[in-house]
């Protein structure tokens, strides 16, 4: 990720405390913010028939919004939760746009962001297709252990895309291979 000054930019942003379990933005509605997280972890979710899909979590020092959204005034496509007690750098759209014009480091930054979230997302879509649920599991706790120690089980098992007893069996399973 390339390196980038915060410093001279602090005014461009506020400072917001939110409580787990707070929706920072609701699937429809447009998003007229980011955040960066500097405590807490966020996720990403949408509701697809009455069910609760997770599809990404964030963790300290991450950005997040619904880059559609934010981006092109559109309908978000998913909503942003609190999971734990966050503190956050809020940006505005039109904040953002002036530091995007004026700024070419950060717009190197929000470049970056942005590959590596549609890198994380054609990752997500293959393991979905290729990989067994156990095989997405182990991947990942391998690739993200902070997510197995910080995340509630149902959203991890929303996340992989298999109910809560699915999870607990495999993770069962995986336990009793490792002892």
């Amino acid at each position: 990720m390339p390196e980038f000054d915060w410093t001279p930019y602090r005014h461009l942003f506020t400072e917001k405390k939110v409580p787990a379990k707070t929706t920072l933005l609701r699937e429809g509605e447009i998003a007229r913010q980011a955040y960066l997280i500097q405590k807490g972890c966020l996720r990403l979710w949408f509701n697809n028939n009455g069910r609760d899909i997770t599809f990404q979590f964030f963790f300290e020092g991450q950005a997040v919004s619904s880059l559609e959204s934010f981006r092109n005034g559109k309908p978000s496509l998913f909503s942003i939760e609190s999971l734990e007690p966050c503190v956050l750098q809020v940006i505005t759209k039109k904040n953002f746009d002036k530091l995007l014009a004026e700024v070419p480091e950060f717009k190197a930054l929000v470049e970056e962001n942005t590959y590596q979230r549609l890198e994380h997302y054609a990752s997500l879509f293959l393991s979905l297709i290729r990989d067994t649920p156990p095989q997405r599991y182990q991947k990942l706790i391998d690739e993200h252990p902070e997510i197995a120690r910080r995340i509630p089980q149902h959203y991890i098992a929303s996340y992989l895309g298999i109910t809560p007893v699915s999870l607990s069996r495999i993770r069962n399973k995986a336990g009793k291979k490792g002892g």
